[in-house]
Formats: structure tokens, C-alpha cells, sequence
């Protein structure tokens, strides 16, 4: 059975804008992208544009209801130290509930999948519920490889039944500050996607280079200073890599952009959370040049105002320009991100094309490719029509 859907505007990205365009889908699948002359009106969408379905690289959607959360704390140190109390108050049906409350957000922005590193395992729950493609990074902490995964087993059981296709186990040992190398190294042994945390922040590499500074004073929330900075660490153990996707990467030499690129590791952007934590304006555009994999990610309300992802697009353009890269352009951006090769794994880059054809066998979304309806209501306010999702499952 073939469905048609037009709009005023098909954005492909693969290709130019198609203006009065169309999507032809079968049996899941796209089968044709054109103009509504040549394909059929279908079901139609006025005042609408048909756009791929957005990747979030790195969220966190179990923090929903984190908005405004560390506001006004001086350093990021203080933040982490409070946010790890916090969340260890919050239960398993608590963590449901919320991640449930972000997947929709996320839906409702255009997202249809994420690379989300989740504390408790409740993200891949409300992924499959509510119909997000995911890949669930499982959290760990500390260094004793053996309790560590032993919690990392726990949370994977207990969020077991929701794992499929569709929504994919992952591992995040959480950042070199936090995780001892041997569990890294445990961690690249279970064979899974991984994700971790790079230079958030300077204190965090002052940190790790000295063990002092601002983050000195909480050295028993974490790991020995190892002498060099987080990217230089994982490359040294050859943990860095294609598997691995890196979020923030804020504060990094030219050595460290180089590592990134050379090795395939992905980076997960995230301005907003940077901006908001006050860790700096990471170096967009010669990651870029480097010819590093490069993704957005919104992190989450506990240090970004929301899950908008069309926010976080223009403070990727905006901030990156504001640090004299005025190459940086919204078009530029909307077609070298999903050509810079895959950021995850398990998130193949022609997921951010509309193109007709077949998954390419063993890459992910065999189940087809999700469209976001992106439409203006009455009021002139944004909305993403669900109705108007092509592939989804």
C-alpha cells in the first residue's frame, strides 16, 4: 500500500529543496521524493515543509523536568556535584515517567532518534513506548570494573524487555573524571556502542592534568587526576574510535582535534549547555576542517533550557560564528552535518536524508526512514504534525 504526503517544501538535504513536493512511502519505506505534479497530492499539508527526522546526539531525557536546575552555581563543578545527589533521590517509576515526558518533547521537536546516556535505563522504556529510535547508553561510574558492571547488568535487566531493533543498548563510562581506565577499558570489552564526556570544561581538565582547582575540593566523588587530559587518556589505551561518540569536547588543543578526527570518534555538540554552564564555546569549525564526525545534541534541561532542537541548530550557527567563523551558515550546516559521516554508530548519516531506496544492509533504521511534518498553527507557533512521519514504527 502506497501513501502519498506533500507539503509546501521537501527538504531532502541530499538533494535542493523541492518546493510543492512530495514523499511517496510503501510498505514502510520511501520510495520516491519529487514534486506534487509528478507524484500525487496525497495527504497534504498546508503551510508545512517535510524535513528528515532530526538526531539528537546526546541527550539525557530521564533530566525532563531538570529546567532551570543549577542556575546562578559558579562553577561546573558545583553543578555536577549537586546534579549527582539530585538524581540519586529520584526512583525507577519517577525516572519513567520523566524520560517519557522528554521523549515527547523530543517528538514533538522534530526528533525521531537519540543517543541518550541514561542513569537509571527508564530512557529505553519511553523510547519504546512512544516510538523513539534510540540508542540507550547505560551509565557508569567509578573505578572498580567489576561493581561497575554489575550495576550496568542491573539497569540493563531491569529495562531488558524494551531493547530491540529499534531502541539499542549502549554503554556510557561517563568521563575520565568520573571512570577509572580499567572500566573504560571493561566497558570496550562488552562490544557495544559507547558514550562518554570530553572536556566539558576547563576546571574538569585542570583538574585532570594537576587534581586541583575547582573540582579539587571534591576528589572523593572522583577518580585520581591521571596527568593529561581526557581525549589524550583514551587515545593513549586506544579507546577512542568509531564506537565512541565524545560529548561537549569544549576545551581541546589542536593534538586533541586531531586525535578526534583521525581516529573516527564522533562529537556530540551541544552549545547550549556549554553557554549555559559557562564551559566556553568548543571549536566547531576546526573539528570540521579536521574532519572530525561531528553531530548535535541538546544534553538536557539540567543544563539546557529544553529539548528544542531547532534551538540548539541556531545556537550551533550563532555560537560557532561568534567565535570567528563566520563560514558558518545555516545552509552550510544543514547539509555538512549529516555528510560528515555518522556520529553514532548505530545512527547511519543518510538517517538525516529523505532519498528513496533500501537501508544499506547492516546500518541501522532497516525499519525505514522517519520524516517530521513541521507545520506553522493558527497562532504562527512551530508544531510537528505526527501524522506526517514517514517510516516510523
Amino acid at each position: 500500500m502506497s501513501r502519498v504526503f506533500t507539503a509546501d517544501w521537501v527538504l531532502p538535504v541530499e538533494g535542493p529543496p523541492i518546493e510543492a513536493g512530495a514523499v511517496v512511502v510503501e510498505d514502510g519505506r520511501i520510495v520516491a521524493v519529487g514534486p506534487t505534479d509528478d507524484l500525487g497530492e496525497g495527504t497534504r499539508y498546508d503551510d508545512a515543509v517535510i524535513v528528515p527526522g532530526f538526531v539528537n546526539a546526546h541527550s539525557h531525557l530521564e533530566y525532563a523536568v531538570y529546567a532551570g536546575f543549577g542556575d546562578g552555581l559558579g562553577d561546573f563543578a558545583e553543578w555536577i556535584t549537586l546534579h549527582i545527589q539530585r538524581k540519586d533521590r529520584i526512583g525507577w517509576n519517577e525516572y519513567v515517567d520523566v524520560a517519557k515526558l522528554g521523549a515527547a518533547q523530543s517528538l514533538a521537536s522534530g526528533v525521531t532518534t537519540v543517543g541518550d546516556c541514561s542513569y537509571s535505563g527508564a530512557t529505553a522504556v519511553a523510547c519504546a513506548e512512544l516510538g523513539l529510535r534510540a540508542t540507550v547508553y547505560l551509565e557508569v561510574f567509578g573505578s572498580d570494573p567489576s561493581r561497575a558492571l554489575e550495576h550496568f547488568a542491573a539497569i540493563r535487566d531491569r529495562a531488558g524487555d524494551a531493547f530491540s531493533e529499534r531502541v539499542r543498548p549502549g554503554v556510557s563510562p561517563h568521563a575520565p573524571y568520573s571512570v577509572s581506565i580499567e572500566l573504560y577499558e571493561a566497558c570496550a570489552e562488552l562490544g557495544l556502542p559507547i558514550a562518554t564526556h570530553i572536556s566539558e570544561s576547563r576546571s574538569e581538565v585542570q583538574y585532570l592534568l594537576t587534581g586541583t582547582g575547582a573540582w579539587g575540593g571534591y576528589k572523593d566523588l572522583l577518580v585520581p587526576a591521571p596527568g593529561k587530559t581526557g581525549t589524550h587518556l583514551l587515545a593513549e589505551h586506544d579507546l577512542l574510535g568509531q564506537n565512541v561518540v565524545a560529548a561537549h569536547c569544549v576545551v581541546l588543543d589542536e593534538d586533541e582535534i586531531g586525535l578526534l578526527a583521525s581516529t573516527g570518534t564522533g562529537v556530540a555538540h551541544c552549545p547550549r549547555s556549554n553557554g549555559a554552564l559557562g564551559c566556553g564555546v568548543a571549536p566547531l569549525a576546526e573539528l570540521r576542517a579536521a574532519g572530525a564526525r561531528v553531530g548535535v545534541g541538546t544534553d538536557s534541561p539540567a543544563s539546557a533550557p529544553s529539548f528544542d532542537f531547532f534551538e540548539e541548530l541556531r545556537s550551533v550557527v550563532l555560537s560557532a560564528r561568534a567565535r570567528a567563523a563566520p563560514s558558518v551558515s545555516t545552509e552550510r550546516s544543514a547539509r555538512s552535518f549529516p555528510e560528515s559521516g555518522q556520529t553514532s554508530p548505530s545512527c547511519p548519516s543518510r538517517a538525516r536524508r529523505i532519498y528513496p531506496g533500501r537501508t544499506p544492509p547492516g546500518q541501522w533504521c532497516s525499519e525505514g526512514r522517519p520524516i517530521a511534518c513541521l507545520q506553522r498553527t493558527s497562532t504562527g507557533k512551530r508544531a510537528t504534525r505526527k501524522e506526517g512521519w514517514i517510516g516510523k514504527s
